[in-house]
């Protein structure tokens, strides 16, 4: 585990699961670097296929909210 942001810790964490509607190859990527850059989100992967968005982030860190709006921004909805 990480000293400094805490990775690989699991107490604290919350797991959620996306469906995102609007994805396209162009936007995959922008996506999930932007957030993979935000605090306390350790995890993402994303099937554009199917839309299916699987987030790991630390709920103390980054709230819900702002996730939500990096798919908003771009034009992506999404849904849990």
């Amino acid at each position: 585990m990480c000293k400094e942001c805490g990775c690989g810790q699991t107490n604290g964490n919350t797991r959620l699961q996306f469906q995102v509607n609007g994805y396209a190859e162009e936007n995959v990527h922008e996506v999930e670097k932007a957030l993979l850059g935000m605090p306390g989100v350790m995890y993402v992967h994303i099937h554009a296929d199917e839309g299916a968005t699987t987030i790991d982030y630390n709920p103390a860190k980054t709230k819900l909210m702002e996730i939500m709006n990096v798919f908003a921004s771009r034009g992506l909805e999404a849904a849990l």
